[in-house]
């Protein structure tokens, strides 16, 4: 099972959010909170290891994951004893947390702003390219590989350490150090795009394979 938690950011309840959950982190990670030069950067940061604590509280059998976390050596962040997996991620005004257990797991959420995607071209193989490029909405057909692609990454534990273009995903699907990897788009708004990515077949009807659970959460501050 993949679960899936996602909140808004606040400004005017920005303050509050700190003052009341700061205190209980630890001492590196309070820091790193109070040296953002943005407010949205600190919130999201804090939401995303809130909603880390939310779905793993709320899952019995995941609570025995009291590990501190750690990072590796390309920041992504991972438990001490590695029982459970998790990934965070946040764009625009949403935060979002994918938990799995067992299966190494990425997520990533983008605004699907209007850009120059050609500025992007070199991030994508051939084959990607011309779905984009012949796509009736090509900002859409971009965003969907482009998040599919960072998701990836940081299933696979490296991040923007591995080129982009290095891979190709086909029908959701890719391979990487001889590990596949698959992705599931996951629709929250109407200018967002999601994709979550797993080293597990992702489905949401199949129980033979990881299925999906999805909850907006409002915390309460």
């Amino acid at each position: 099972m993949i679960y899936i938690y996602y909140t808004h950011i606040s400004e005017q309840k920005h303050e509050l959010l700190l003052q009341n959950f700061l205190p209980n982190f630890p001492l590196d990670f309070q820091q790193k909170i109070r040296s953002y030069r943005r407010w949205q950067d600190a919130q999201s940061s804090v939401l995303g290891r809130l909603l880390l604590k939310y779905g793993i509280s709320k899952n019995k059998h995941l609570k025995t994951v009291n590990s501190k976390i750690l990072f590796n050596t390309y920041n992504k962040p991972y438990f001490e004893n590695k029982e459970v997996n998790f990934n965070i991620s946040h764009s625009g005004e949403i935060v979002i947390c994918a938990i799995s257990e067992s299966h190494d797991i990425g997520i990533d959420i983008e605004t699907m702003n209007t850009i120059n995607i050609n500025d992007f071209k070199m991030q994508m193989t051939d084959y990607e390219w011309n779905l984009i490029n012949n796509a009736s909405d090509q900002q859409a057909a971009f965003y969907n590989y482009w998040t599919q692609k960072e998701a990836v990454v940081k299933a696979h534990g490296k991040g923007l350490s591995i080129p982009l273009q290095s891979f190709e995903i086909k029908a959701n699907t890719t391979e990487m150090d001889s590990k596949l990897f698959y992705t599931s788009k996951i629709k929250l708004a109407e200018k967002y795009t999601c994709y979550v990515a797993s080293t597990r077949e992702i489905s949401k009807e199949n129980s033979d394979v990881h299925t999906i659970s999805i909850e907006d959460i409002l915390l309460n501050i």
